[in-house]
């Protein structure tokens, strides 16, 4: 029985892909399943939360600029695949669910030339270059947006939306009522930008907040991942402000700071959509422009379109625009209630066990 064979988890290395592999892992575990995680090289395992989870490392290489680039990417997934197969002949796995990135493709590619059921996760509202590699055979596809750019010449019964798992700390603020602004009583600002922290935050943020009256900024309680280049800078000119600000380059206890905070200014990568909504948070999204096939543009939009959050593209970013909108968010802070509920209610915080449904289903030979 297919549903006795473990099941082998292919991801990439980065948070995005890791992160709903994990949460996937965990509820699989908990039903009883055996879960093997396979990555590359630059993969990390998913650390002393599931410390028991076996890993497998093979070959792969992302893009690389020129002739020779392509051909050292060509020759390392020609090599991963070849060790993806030899590990699927030993491990005899069920399924195999991919979550894109690159180190995905050997793994995926060879249980789909193997005989082995796939299932695709994709995270973003535009389908990732690896996954688009691999979705014409993959017998399922699980998505975390309503609308995903790229799939619409395939065969709608194989797409469900089983929204994109998140992080055990933030699922447990599920139930945190949002802390409506109150009127001239003090605004909770939560500002990030990615695992890097984004310098157009620290350049832009605090001019913005300079051109606000005596009043609004006096009300700020400002809460600011900054890179540290410009940290010192950005901190120093809200001290001469004497706006309440905290900056840091990371934050340990980022969940509690997003529940805390009224609303919050960032990036639009997947998660960060998926931990909005579950928390039921509003916020700006300002995409990062270079992200890939400008799938963070995508995202945001998913979010705005349901009326949970607002969007700005980075050109657009400038300290009088934000200035104009923070002035608007503390004027008429009954706006980001609204936008709280809307974002809460777009959420799916059962994304986890929904995609444990969805592989249990292939497991047993059929399409949930």
């Amino acid at each position: 029985m297919t549903g006795d064979r473990p099941v082998i988890l292919a991801a990439g290395g980065t948070g995005g892909h890791m992160f709903p592999a994990e949460a996937l892992a965990r509820a699989l575990m908990v039903r009883g399943h055996r879960v093997i995680l396979v990555t590359d090289k630059r993969g990390k395992a998913f650390g002393d939360s599931l410390p028991d989870v076996q890993v497998e490392r093979i070959r792969a290489a992302t893009t690389a600029p020129g002739i020779l680039g392509k051909l050292r990417m060509a020759s390392e997934l020609v090599m991963g695949t070849a060790q993806a197969r030899s590990l699927l002949q030993r491990i005899r796995p069920g399924l195999v669910v991919g979550f894109g990135g690159y180190p995905s493709v050997p793994t995926v590619f060879a249980a789909q030339t193997s005989g082995v059921p796939t299932l695709l996760h994709e995270q973003n509202a535009v389908l990732g270059r690896a996954n688009r590699l691999l979705a014409g055979k993959a017998r399922l596809i699980c998505t975390s947006f309503p609308q995903v750019a790229g799939l619409d010449r395939l065969d709608g019964r194989r797409i469900i939306r089983t929204g994109n798992p998140v992080r055990p700390a933030i699922l447990a603020l599920r139930d945190a009522p949002y802390p409506s602004p109150i009127p001239g009583c003090a605004f909770n600002l939560l500002v990030t930008g990615g695992s890097q922290g984004a310098s157009i935050f620290g350049e832009v943020l605090p001019r913005a907040v300079e051109m606000l009256g005596e009043d609004a900024r006096y009300r700020l309680k400002i809460v600011q991942q900054a890179r540290a280049e410009n940290i010192e800078e950005a901190r120093t000119a809200y001290a001469q402000m004497g706006v309440e600000a905290e900056l840091a380059t990371f934050f340990k206890d980022m969940p509690a700071r997003l529940a805390g905070c009224h609303m919050m200014i960032g990036r639009s990568g997947a998660g960060t959509v998926a931990e909005l909504s579950v928390v039921g948070r509003p916020s700006l999204l300002v995409p990062y422009q270079h992200a890939m096939d400008d799938h963070q543009t995508a995202n945001a939009w998913s979010l705005v379109e349901v009326g949970g959050a607002w969007l700005m593209a980075q050109q657009d970013f400038t300290p009088v625009a934000v200035a104009e909108r923070l002035n608007s968010f503390l004027t008429a802070p009954g706006q980001l209630t609204q936008a709280a509920k809307a974002a809460a209610a777009w959420a799916i915080p059962d994304a986890a066990d929904r995609l444990a449904d969805a592989v249990e289903g292939l497991l047993r030979g059929g399409v949930p």
